[in-house]
């Protein structure tokens, strides 16, 4: 966990106008401790990654919820294949070998 200052001045594009901005739309996930806000390392990575769609890739505000939602919804679909494939590898081998036919039929038909 990091003070919201610390961020800051680790983050140079970074302005305190701006991530006050995206923590009051909930784009970032601040928590108070004692009296100073403060990001997880999870957080401060979202702070990198907006940084960059907004000033490298040059995303529009009004669109960054709508991105970064989408990335959200991939991560966590990522997620879910990782656990399924974890789930697949711990079954016998004629399970495994069962499943990995069916996922080639699908993918020929594609």
């Amino acid at each position: 966990m990091r003070r919201l200052e610390e961020v800051i001045s680790i983050v140079p594009e970074l302005s305190r106008e701006d991530i006050d901005r995206w923590i009051g739309e909930a784009l970032i996930d601040a928590q108070q401790e004692a009296e100073n806000t403060v990001l997880t390392d999870t957080q401060i990575a979202r702070v990198r990654l907006i940084c960059t769609l907004r000033y490298d890739m040059d995303v529009d505000e009004e669109i960054l919820p709508i991105v970064l939602n989408l990335l959200d919804q991939l991560h966590e679909t990522r997620q879910r294949l990782h656990k399924l494939s974890q789930a697949v590898l711990a079954q016998d081998e004629d399970v495994k070998s069962s499943i990995l036919e069916v996922v080639s039929e699908v993918r020929r038909r594609l």
